[in-house]
């Protein structure tokens, strides 16, 4: 079976981010959680215009949709690739859910917090902390965030 390498994976995420469209709004962030054997077994797009929901990030439905596929809340050995650093929400669902690697492409120094405003991911008080990498296709993700935004601040 061929495992997906991180650039992959964050590719995969990225082409969902590119699947979001107007009128829905959300912020272009896109999400694949992978289980051990490289599988998805989850996947998301920011829906928290489109539901009306503000804990509908990427991730967080991501990880819903990877427990569900899984009939678990432990994603132990699973990998989680997404488009943009996680927010506080996202890495603390990430850390209960006790993923094992992280990987993403564009830095969010505003609401980051894997390394950039927070390192939530890595904080020695946690018992549970994933592998952390971050950057991968980094200009890809962030171009897509940087032009919804200034769409929608122009």
């Amino acid at each position: 079976m061929h495992h997906l390498t991180d650039v992959e994976a964050v590719g995969r995420a990225l082409d969902l981010a590119r699947s979001v469209t107007a009128p829905d709004d959300d912020v272009p962030v896109g999400a694949v959680v992978l289980d051990a054997t490289g599988t998805v077994i989850g996947q998301a797009v920011n829906e928290r215009e489109a539901s009306g929901d503000p804990t509908a990030h990427a991730e967080v439905l991501a990880i819903r949709r990877a427990a569900s596929t899984l009939d678990s809340w432990r994603l132990d050995g699973c990998t989680i690739a997404v488009t943009l650093e996680p927010c506080p929400m996202c890495a603390g669902a990430i850390g209960l859910a006790r993923i094992d690697r992280v990987v993403f492409g564009a830095w969010n120094d505003t609401y980051g917090a894997a390394g950039s405003a927070w390192d939530l991911l890595r904080d020695r008080r946690l018992a549970h902390r994933p592998e952390v990498v971050g950057g991968v296709l980094e200009a890809e993700c962030g171009d897509l965030v940087r032009e919804f935004f200034a769409r929608h601040r122009g």
